[in-house]
């Protein structure tokens, strides 16, 4: 079983979504050079500052708004430093079966860009090969939230910057929850009696799930007391130093799942095959479902849960410590042996600095990365933004720990879905702990 298990989690990494960010698509185009420059570069004088990322520049009539937020920022530090920001682009069909992590790695192992975005699972990486700059020395550094600086410390480096903090949380119907007389829950065992009661009413499916987001359960309930109750840095060190086991941590909120599964009130079938949004989005806004999960800039966008017509509200995930945001990390980082070290790190030091990261922040309505800039949610979002500005929340990505975590929590609940037992996912995580504490 267990190898069986290995070999559809290997395949699994081909597609598995890392965060927000993360594009991972399959393609069908000719065979190329993995570090091969698939962009054709245009020739610019002066000063230049390569980037990779997932999209390319916005045209200026785009109806896009993250984009164009992004790329206000980067024309304003060009006209600052008199410098190019060259953009090359990750487009699929041009790396066959290649996710988009695969090709960060390969480009930054051999140097051939200067700056890069990243997902979780790259920046510990790349930022544990040496390959990331120190980004600590920056000016915009300093005013960095906390969860920032955890998620993305590498070996005592600050490795990367976003632009925005991604937290995930639960999007509920609150009309739902009142037509029975609910409160919104705050425990794993609250959630259970909710979700008994809309089954036991008619509702066939009470959490609408998708293939992707399903570890931010076992995340908030796993973790909720490592990074909000003891000394995370010490749990932290004895699960890198095999002195504990992430199975210890996790095997409560697997059994939530299975438990959550058993009862009908996760649709096991569905969830395995759902992409994020597209599978359980249509039910959640036509009433059917009254729980679904996704992330923070879900509820700002109208082809996701921006526009409904009902009542929604977005909360943490149920822990012992009631209700718990979960952050995954992407962010910015700088290759330290860069052709263009130098005008790389002006670059970003002046789009992440807070006059840039308020103009990013306005115009998408997300949580900054700087604690000096705050911005008016929607009111869905007040739970949520409430706990975070409380610092209340776990980390579904931290590149402080040896196992990367979102990446690989993910698989094993697409295993349990899939019909895995809770022990043989813990089994397979106790390997993949010792596989990583053994390199």
């Amino acid at each position: 079983m267990q190898s069986r298990m290995k070999e559809r989690m290997k395949k699994g990494l081909v597609i598995c979504v890392a965060g927000v960010t993360a594009f991972t698509a399959a393609a069908c185009g000719a065979d190329q050079d993995p570090v091969q420059n698939l962009v054709e570069e245009e020739k610019a004088d002066g000063k230049i500052v390569n980037l990779f990322g997932s999209m390319e520049k916005s045209d200026p009539d785009a109806d896009n708004i993250a984009r164009n937020a992004f790329d206000m920022t980067i024309v304003e530090a060009e006209n600052a430093f008199d410098v190019t920001v060259e953009y090359r682009t990750y487009t699929a069909e041009n790396y066959q079966e290649k996710t988009y992590d695969d090709v960060v790695l390969e480009r930054a192992r051999h140097d051939m860009d200067d700056l890069y975005l990243l997902n979780p699972d790259t920046i510990q990486i790349l930022g544990a090969e040496g390959k990331l700059a120190d980004l600590s020395g920056l000016e915009s550094a300093k005013n960095l939230r906390d969860v920032v600086k955890v998620s993305n410390t590498v070996n005592g480096k600050l490795v990367a910057i976003p632009q925005e903090v991604v937290v995930y949380g639960l999007f509920v119907n609150k009309e739902m929850f009142d037509q029975y007389e609910l409160e919104l829950p705050d425990t794993p065992k609250e959630l259970m009696e909710c979700c008994r009661v809309f089954k036991e009413n008619g509702i066939e499916t009470p959490i609408g799930a998708n293939r992707w987001w399903l570890e931010n359960f076992v995340f908030a309930i796993g973790y909720a007391d490592l990074y909000n109750g003891g000394d995370t840095e010490a749990e932290v060190e004895a699960l890198n130093s095999g002195e504990s086991k992430y199975s210890d941590y996790m095997r409560e909120g697997f059994e939530y799942l299975q438990e959550m599964i058993d009862k009908g009130y996760i649709d096991a079938e569905t969830a395995y095959t759902s992409e994020a949004i597209e599978g359980e989005g249509a039910d959640f806004l036509a009433q059917k479902t009254p729980i679904v999960m996704a992330y923070w800039g879900a509820a700002n966008t109208e082809t996701a849960y921006g526009k409904t017509d009902f009542e929604m509200q977005v909360i943490g995930f149920p822990s012992s410590r009631g209700q718990m945001p979960v952050v995954a990390m992407s962010g910015y980082g700088v290759n330290r042996d860069g052709e263009h070290f130098e005008d790389t790190m002006d670059v970003l030091d002046y789009i992440l600095s807070d006059e840039s990261l308020q103009l990013y922040a306005e115009t998408n309505q997300v949580i900054s990365p700087s604690k000096k800039v705050q911005v008016d949610c929607v009111p869905a979002l007040k739970p949520l933004n409430d706990k975070v500005n409380e610092n209340v929340y776990v980390l579904g990505s931290n590149a402080s720990m040896k196992l990367e975590q979102w990446g690989n929590t993910c698989l094993l609940v697409r295993e349990l879905l899939n019909g895995s037992t809770v022990d043989e996912c813990m089994a397979e995580l106790d390997r993949l702990q010792e596989e990583t504490l053994n390199k």
